[in-house]
């Protein structure tokens, strides 16, 4: 495979190459890039997706589950993502719906309260934006548009500062608190996307579809990254997880810019890949989705998903 140079040689170290379909490389020939061609081509095609196949199975295993019941009469899980009950014992409750039920003065019910323990201590645990990337069905459409504004090679847009998401955040709380109502939920794009699938989509189709335009053509990422207040929330959840993603062989990095093409959050990446302000390895970023792209798509294996507690470099 052709490759271009990006250094020269010095000190008795190899010159790097961009692969010519990479980001960079595509930018140098002035064409569409296409990231993770090289990663396919060193790991094969199932080893360049395989974090991204297992995401899929884990979002369309978990709406499965739901909607199995309502479509076929099959009811392994009662409820939605917000609250639910497996197999008539196990109670899960979105813990960003307790938050709004207290702060709109409404104490939720002892089975919420434990189903809401349950899974803010799972989140806590292993990464809150676990959820934006393994079981958020919005996701997929978000991903979606993402992947098309990359082919189509459409460059550009405006987006909200990333703060703005936490700013909404704090907006729903205080409605919330305003009119003793969860207000949010009725427009939150997750409940909508929910409630469509198992009723018709009528409005739900608008709000899906405007996420899905206003991250092609106007904001690249620019709901999941930059508006979503449930990601904000969830993000908070991360801040001292377990699960991370490392930057391991980052000397091997050849500054593709793949991993920041298909990144949901590429300001989380350079801290750990360049060392720009830490000396490990590791992505401790809590707005990091541990989604794994970073890991597919790169040709040099650079990337890997471990612990905090690992910030060994190889």
């Amino acid at each position: 495979m052709s490759t271009q140079t990006t250094s020269a040689m010095a000190g008795g170290k190899p010159e790097r190459t961009v692969p010519p379909t990479s980001v960079r490389g595509a930018a140098m020939r002035g064409v569409v890039a296409r990231p993770g061609h090289e990663a396919i081509e060193a790991k094969g095609w199932l080893g360049a997706h395989k974090w991204l196949l297992l995401r899929r199975a884990s979002q369309f295993g978990i709406l499965a589950l739901f909607l199995v019941g309502p479509w076929l009469g099959w009811w392994i899980v009662k409820g939605n993502l917000a609250s639910s009950l497996t197999l008539g014992v196990l109670p899960l409750t979105d813990p960003f719906l307790i938050a709004q039920q207290v702060a709109a003065g409404q104490w939720p019910y002892r089975e919420a309260l434990l189903g809401g323990g349950i899974v803010l201590a799972f989140y806590l645990l292993l990464g809150g934006r676990l959820f934006c990337s393994w079981v958020c069905p919005v996701n997929l459409v978000t991903d979606a548009a993402a992947w098309l504004r990359r082919r189509l090679g459409l460059k550009g847009g405006k987006a909200p500062a990333a703060s703005t998401r936490y700013w909404l955040l704090g907006f729903v709380l205080v409605i919330a608190a305003a009119t003793g109502s969860l207000a949010w939920e009725w427009v939150n794009p997750v409940s909508m996307l929910h409630r469509g699938l198992i009723f018709g989509f009528g409005l739900a189709w608008g709000i899906v579809g405007g996420i899905f335009f206003y991250d092609l053509l106007i904001a690249p990422r620019g709901w999941c990254g930059h508006l979503c207040p449930q990601g904000a929330f969830y993000a908070l959840l991360g801040r001292a997880s377990v699960l991370k993603v490392s930057a391991a062989r980052r000397s091997a990095c050849n500054d593709c810019m793949d991993c920041f093409a298909v990144c949901p959050e590429p300001q989380v990446i350079r801290p750990a890949l360049k060392a720009a302000g830490q000396d490990h390895p590791l992505i401790l970023d809590a707005d990091c989705t541990t989604c794994g792209r970073c890991v597919d798509v790169c040709g040099k294996d650079v990337f890997r998903i471990t612990t905090r507690f690992n910030r060994s470099e190889s």
